[in-house]
């Protein structure tokens, strides 16, 4: 990807989220045996466009779930979510919606937008797991859907976030490196802020 098109910002989980700076990332080899699951449900094993990376976060499992799943708080501690809404009461839980939106910068086959993104969540098993997935919809771009998956595991001094994604959509497969760049970039950019907002706020007992 040039520095001429290079995205700056993409947020979607769905999920385009986060700064696009230096080079292309290259998506990562999968780390597990079996494949991701969360309540017996996973991202689209068949979509083109597909992205997964981990971060290890020092602070304890109920903080980072906490950030996590607060949906309505997102815009303070994430740059690139400029609004976030939950469409339903209470705690986040299998069947909840969200609404959510991110700037999408120009590609060379899409203009500048803001996405427009409803989120449903399909699995969520508490401070373990969480699946959503739904459309993002711009001005001049469509994913038709995407699926994201996170899930937590308790490790020595703190939390390992693993998270994939899944974009399918006929606007994002027509150019397969550029999507799964900016999914990458996203999915990063959303790793390294949960990772500074959690190890920035006082630690409680998990």
């Amino acid at each position: 990807m040039s520095r001429s098109f290079r995205p700056r910002v993409l947020a979607v989980s769905l999920t385009l989220a986060g700064v696009l700076v230096g080079t292309v990332p290259v998506a990562q080899a999968a780390t597990h045996d079996a494949p991701s699951r969360c309540g017996g449900l996973g991202v689209d094993a068949d979509a083109r466009i597909r992205y997964e990376s981990d971060v290890v976060i020092k602070t304890p499992l109920r903080t980072v779930w906490k950030l996590q799943t607060d949906v309505e708080r997102w815009p303070s501690w994430q740059p690139p979510v400029l609004t976030a809404e939950r469409l339903d009461p209470g705690r986040l839980r299998k069947g909840s919606r969200f609404r959510w939106t991110t700037p999408a910068p120009a590609t060379p086959s899409t203009p500048a937008t803001t996405l427009d993104i409803t989120s449903t969540v399909r699995a969520l098993r508490s401070h373990d797991c969480v699946l959503w997935r739904g459309p993002a919809v711009g001005e001049g771009l469509r994913i038709d859907e995407g699926v994201h998956l996170w899930t937590f595991t308790k490790v020595r001094g703190g939390v390992r976030v693993h998270t994939e994604e899944t974009w399918t959509g006929s606007q994002v497969e027509a150019d397969v490196p550029t999507a799964t760049a900016a999914l990458g970039w996203g999915l990063e950019a959303w790793l390294r802020d949960l990772k500074a907002a959690a190890e920035d706020r006082p630690t409680t007992r998990s």
